[in-house]
């Protein structure tokens, strides 16, 4: 379904967003992804993923009615512009070798046509890692994850269960000790491949199975 992407400038006051869904919802529109956040000036700035819009720029005229509406933009929405995100989180060594795979090979997809974009965190401990584990459910449009450090287990394991479990997400581990290479999708030795293997298995240019692959490490 094509989705259409506005963003609200308007004052920070309470009832003014709620206004302003309610004018979407008498018009069928359905709200699939929002994000507010309060800039510099202390306006607050709403950007909205809408779904069944007749006319977008029509809409956006309305909307500018409103009395503490100070400016609406259309977009393209960000799963055109960023399309499908890789996360890599783990050791600083091992995070920047699975990016340089990732980058490399998103780059082949999207010249292509393709949007793939790639995420990272370097991160210690366990506590660390397990809290960025479980935040990757919370993140919009997110193909896979890889795990890139040299031993990882405890509640990090239990993380990615639960987000597996949960949302729809790849899981790619680096061979390393500990339990969570037991619950990853696919287990690679080498970091840049991981990269390379994350990309292959969410783009849509690239006639990879992640499901059909017989060997679970490599």
């Amino acid at each position: 379904m094509k989705e259409d992407a506005i963003t609200i400038k308007a004052h920070n006051k309470p009832g003014v967003l709620r206004d302003i869904t309610d004018m979407m919802a008498k018009c069928g529109i359905n709200i699939s992804y929002t994000h507010l956040f309060i800039e510099k000036d202390e306006s607050a700035s709403v950007y909205m993923e809408l779904e069944d819009v007749d006319d977008i720029e029509t809409l956006a005229k309305n909307i500018r009615t409103h009395g503490n509406v100070d400016n609406v933009e259309t977009h393209r929405s960000l799963s055109e512009i960023y399309g499908k995100r890789i996360i890599i989180i783990g050791g600083g060594a091992q995070v920047a070798q699975v990016a340089q795979g990732a980058i490399t090979e998103a780059d082949r997809h999207n010249i292509r046509g393709e949007r793939i974009s790639v995420d990272t965190i370097p991160l210690v401990g366990e506590h660390e890692l397990a809290e960025a584990v479980s935040a990757v459910g919370r993140l919009p449009r997110i193909g896979a994850l890889v795990l890139a450090g040299s031993l990882m287990g405890g509640r990090i394991t239990t993380c990615i269960e639960k987000i597996k479990t949960e949302h729809d997400v790849i899981v790619i581990s680096l061979n390393m000790p500990g339990s969570v290479t037991e619950k990853a999708d696919l287990v690679v030795t080498d970091p840049v491949q991981a990269g390379v293997m994350a990309v292959m298995a969410v783009a849509e240019t690239a006639i990879f199975d992640i499901k059909k692959i017989g060997r679970k490490k490599f």
